[in-house]
């Protein structure tokens, strides 16, 4: 099996070759999700107004608001595997109070409704609503990831393969233990890779700039100009545009002011000119950076495993009567934050594994993931990194989150 691809405006190579029968052990071990298979995808954007439609969809959110008359209706966010779907609902013959406890207990519906269109939005005019109680594939209605989940799968476990011990013993059997939840959780809600499928794009993109930077010839400083000038050429290209286009002058760029804190971070990893990126370190760190989003965000499909792992003796009755819909914030989870979190699964696998790390690399990996957003005011559990390996993964994390936005 071989992948060969360039990721970063073309200029970080992808080159993965494994044996056939390495693929498979892999895909074995680490399988991929059940996607839906020829199933066709409602998008109310290609619909009419006034069509007539009957879908199974996700609920993810819903309110009881007061039309100008002072009567009740509901207002609903839906979603399939095609996006977000606005809805409301009359409060015909007193339905809206018949159908709210439905939507208290319930998160999958099968929708009868009419198609509206308003100021070139449209949305949906809910008739009926008939609560499905059937397991469901997440994949059916959530928006997932069109990478191939074979290629990330193989590509994520052949860096993980090059590690040293006990690193790689570490990365492989925490992986093995989430990967039910890890192959299909989402990076974020509604920043960078929202979708499911999204946290391993994302941990698979950090490693590839990772990579390209330990692996660059010139040194890894040079490496880190060379990705910060092709955001500043696509930066000049937005901002280009904007002006032939006529657009206003306080125009957003995926990039907007961020080229100065690049560079700023690039100055703070120039502190450390005697040292050489560690690969150990920064790719173990890579993993577990983000690994804390299977605690902070719920979604449909997602397992309650890592709570378990995390906090054995709790009792979790709260957890089981919960109802999974769309991406959202778990409520216990946003109380402590993926930051804290991946520390804490890193110090708890070191000892359900069995595994002896010098305290140094502890401390140094620990480090790593506490400090990977940068800067206190964007959640950093730290003031500023404090080593070069915490600077790089900052580094790395900015630029895969805003390269995913500027695609």
């Amino acid at each position: 099996m071989r992948i060969d691809s360039s990721y970063f405006f073309g200029q970080i190579p992808i080159e993965i070759q494994v044996s056939e029968d390495e693929a498979e052990q892999i895909i074995q071990r680490f399988p991929p999700p059940e996607l839906p298979d020829g199933q066709s995808t409602f998008q109310i954007d290609d619909q009419t107004a006034g069509n007539q439609i009957s879908q199974r969809l996700l609920l993810n959110d819903y309110e009881v608001r007061l039309t100008r008359t002072n009567k009740n209706f509901l207002r609903l966010s839906f979603s399939n595997n095609a996006g977000m779907i606005s809805a409301k609902m009359w409060d015909n013959q007193g339905i809206v109070n018949r159908v709210t406890p439905l939507l208290e207990q319930h998160a999958v519906f099968d929708v009868e409704a009419v198609v509206d269109e308003y100021n070139n939005q449209k949305s949906l005019t809910v008739n009926k609503l008939n609560p499905v109680e059937e397991t469901i594939n997440p994949f059916s209605l959530l928006p997932y990831t069109d990478e191939d989940f074979p290629n990330l799968t193989v590509e994520l476990y052949s860096y993980l393969d090059q590690l040293d011990e006990p690193y790689a013993t570490l990365a492989k059997e925490t992986l093995a233990l989430f990967w039910d939840d890890f192959r299909i959780a989402p990076a974020a809600k509604g920043h960078h890779h929202n979708y499911l499928g999204g946290l391993l794009k994302h941990t698979v993109g950090l490693m590839r700039i990772a990579r390209y930077i330990m692996n660059e010839d010139k040194g890894h400083i040079e490496a880190v100009i060379t990705l910060i000038q092709l955001v500043e050429k696509s930066y000049k290209k937005d901002l280009y545009l904007a002006y032939k286009n006529n657009e206003p002058i306080n125009y957003s760029s995926t990039w907007n002011q961020t080229i100065d804190h690049l560079y700023t971070m690039t100055k703070g990893a120039m502190a450390f000119n005697e040292d050489k990126p560690d690969y150990n370190l920064l790719i173990t760190s890579i993993l577990f950076h983000d690994l804390g989003k299977i605690l902070e965000y719920d979604h449909a499909g997602l397992s309650l495993k890592a709570f378990d792992v995390l906090f054995p003796t709790a009792n979790t009755e709260s957890l089981n009567e919960r109802k999974q819909a769309g991406i959202s914030m778990d409520p216990l989870g946003v109380m402590v934050g993926h930051i804290p979190y991946g520390f804490l699964l890193f110090s708890k696998l070191l000892e359900k594994f069995d595994l002896s790390l010098d305290i140094d690399a502890i401390h140094q990996i620990s480090h790593c993931i506490l400090c990977h957003h940068g800067l206190p005011e964007w959640g950093s559990a730290v003031k500023q990194p404090q080593t070069l390996e915490g600077y790089l993964i900052h580094i790395v994390d900015y630029l895969d989150s805003r390269y995913e936005n500027a695609k």
